[in-house]
């Protein structure tokens, strides 16, 4: 069961990070396209806020894989040093302090989020987009980088029989 689960999770870090590339393709084509509008002599309004937003939901989606592929800066100083129970401290110290956070920084996304449909807020660009559209890529990514630190912290307490 718990394999299955880590499996599932594990795609679902990986499919967040495909999803975080689509976002960065986004940021290209309104570049290529804004700079192409220029040279052509017309405008097209809100490509600037569209590269933003982008930007945002990919910076928050890859978060879950980047962390799962160990590609976050770690402090490893004392974790190069450190066996045994010290190790085992430390990595327990340093995921429950990151669930913490992770989970803080999400519940707070999500109320944000939630906010900005109840009160239809607009942005303040050209477009006048509602802004629940564009941070619902940044709390979905919190929530999932949220699971993704929870699921390493429950990992270290739990034999994983790959």
């Amino acid at each position: 069961m718990l394999c299955k689960l880590d499996k599932f999770l594990n795609s679902l870090y990986r499919y967040s990070g495909y999803v975080a590339s689509f976002f960065l393709i986004l940021i290209l084509v309104s570049i290529v396209v804004g700079i192409a509008s220029r040279l052509f002599g017309f405008y097209i309004r809100g490509l600037t806020e569209y590269s933003g937003y982008s930007l945002a939901s990919a910076s928050f989606l890859a978060l879950a894989y980047t962390f799962n592929e160990n590609g976050h800066i770690r402090i490893t100083l004392f974790l190069e040093r450190a066996k045994g129970k010290l190790l085992k401290f430390l990595l327990v110290w340093c995921l429950a302090i990151s669930t913490f956070f992770s989970g803080f920084l999400a519940y707070y996304f999500i109320k944000m989020w939630i906010v900005s449909i109840q009160l239809a807020e607009r942005s303040q660009g050209a477009d006048e987009i509602l802004l629940w559209i564009p941070q619902t890529g940044v709390a979905l990514g919190s929530i999932i980088f949220f699971i993704c630190i929870s699921h390493n912290f429950l990992k270290l307490f739990f034999k994983h029989n790959a």
